[in-house]
């Protein structure tokens, strides 16, 4: 007599309801190599495919809850994963990265080491907080949303009822604020 295999849904279902580590532990077994090559084939780059592919699965991890048996769970992965490398692809496209001239650099290295450690952190972190306390919560919140929840600027502008452009330019608008607010200690 054949024995049968759990399907990925029964799993998601076992998580949800149980939160039961194993599930999502069968889950990613099965998946995490189809994620990997999802990303790899997208990113052509094997440590932006291995970081993304964990993303992806924290992801899951996260809003497994959302899961409502609409399509499989597979087709559902593959969205998530598919959307998530583009995502990250326009974001490092946006992102151009030049490495600094050698002159900047020694600047940085002397300043860096005008502090002391942990005291210097403390300082920067102070500083930082004085300017912080200089905006208004509304300005916090666009800041919080975008550079530690990682929205993007598409759904800043639906949760704001914004145009993208409105939303880019109180964004750029906020940082300006605060980067003339924050007095880098020591200088």
């Amino acid at each position: 007599m054949k024995k049968s295999k759990i399907t990925d849904e029964q799993l998601a279902d076992t998580f949800v309801t149980y939160q039961s580590a194993e599930s999502f532990s069968v889950l990613y077994n099965r998946y995490i190599h189809k994620v990997y090559k999802t990303c790899f084939t997208l990113t052509k780059d094997v440590s932006a495919a291995e970081d993304y592919t964990q993303d992806i699965f924290i992801k899951v991890f996260e809003r497994l809850g959302s899961f409502r048996n609409r399509s499989s769970f597979s087709s559902w992965l593959y969205a998530i994963s598919y959307h998530y490398c583009l995502d990250r692809i326009r974001l490092n496209k946006r992102m151009l990265v030049e490495p600094l001239p050698d002159e900047v650099t020694g600047e940085i290295e002397t300043c860096a080491l005008d502090f002391d450690g942990v005291e210097g952190t403390d300082l920067r972190l102070s500083a930082l907080d004085r300017a912080l306390r200089h905006l208004s919560a509304k300005e916090i919140e666009l800041l919080t949303l975008k550079y530690e929840q990682g929205l993007s600027v598409q759904a800043l502008s639906k949760r704001y009822q914004l145009s993208e452009s409105a939303v880019k330019m109180r964004l750029k608008r906020t940082r300006d604020k605060l980067q003339q607010l924050y007095v880098e200690p020591g200088l």
